[in-house]
């Protein structure tokens, strides 16, 4: 059984979650309006990407990739999202510690509508409590 099969395994607890999978990914979707998708990816030139929505990053460690997936289905876990009008482009992961959020990482992209408004919204997950 290679490691995406494992994972699905493991996920077949949460029978209310929607997963798509091939051979070298697993995706679960967001099972809210607030919610992001999560990813699981094994990179072709070894290692592997994780991604919530527009956020992601690579590990050369499973065990840390795998880790990373699971926070991002956690109730630990938040993503902030900024638009510009419609367009996301930028993503930063918070965790809860201490009875507030920390921002941990952030990904963005170079090229946006500037010009259009400025906001800000807050995805997260609660698929699995801690």
């Amino acid at each position: 059984m290679n490691r995406i099969e494992e994972i699905k395994a493991k996920l077949r607890n949460y029978p209310e979650l929607h997963i798509k999978s091939d051979k070298k990914s697993i995706q679960v979707l967001p099972n809210s309006a607030d919610g992001f998708s999560v990813e699981f990816a094994i990179n072709p030139g070894g290692g592997y990407l994780v991604s919530f929505e527009g956020w992601h990053e690579n590990f050369e460690d499973e065990t840390e990739a795998l880790n990373a997936f699971a926070f991002g289905l956690s109730n630990k876990c938040r993503l902030k999202e900024y638009r510009r009008g419609r367009f996301a482009y930028k993503w930063t992961v918070e965790f809860f510690e201490k009875g507030q959020w920390i921002e941990e990482s952030t990904t963005g992209l170079f090229l946006f509508p500037f010009w259009k408004k400025p906001t800000v919204r807050y995805l997260h997950n609660s698929l699995i409590l801690e």
